[in-house]
């Protein structure tokens, strides 16, 4: 179909399609958190670092969280004047981040308060070992253990 040379419905030449010349890339993506210190603070815990803060007008603060040399992954936008905590809904899953050691990590997180919700485990066999762990909004996280 895509090497065709037939006519469209108006007579003209069929053109082939544009060959993609770049390859789009998934930048960040954004959660809305109630307490901004106390998202912050989680997400240091999980080895994140904040990377950069943009005010908008008087309406919000967008800080950018990322892994060491990794850039801005995680955009927290937190609303100014916000009385109540967000519900995180039915549609939303997770993020995922890779951790060399699982049982090093879990042990450090418990260390300042971050319990998984469930042991480790494997969803195949031989499959990477994870878990999940929820921050002060009730956003999932996914630990997978690197098969490096």
């Amino acid at each position: 179909m895509y090497g065709a040379s037939a006519a469209t419905p108006s007579g003209e030449p069929r053109r082939s399609p544009a060959i993609v010349r770049s390859v789009p890339s998934l930048i960040h993506t954004c959660y809305r958190v109630f307490d901004l210190d106390r998202s912050i603070d989680f997400y240091e815990k999980l080895g994140l670092e904040e990377i950069g803060r943009v005010p908008i007008r008087n309406e919000a603060i967008n800080v950018f969280m990322g892994l060491p040399d990794d850039g801005p992954r995680l955009e927290l936008t937190y609303n100014l004047g916000r009385a109540d905590p967000y519900e995180v809904g039915t549609g939303y899953g997770h993020i995922a981040i890779t951790v060399d050691d699982l049982d090093a990590t879990l042990k450090r997180l418990a260390a300042v308060g971050i319990e998984p919700e469930r042991p480790p485990y494997s969803v195949r066999e031989g499959g990477s070992r994870l878990c999940f762990v929820r921050d002060p909004d009730d956003y999932r996280i996914e630990l997978i253990e690197s098969n490096s």
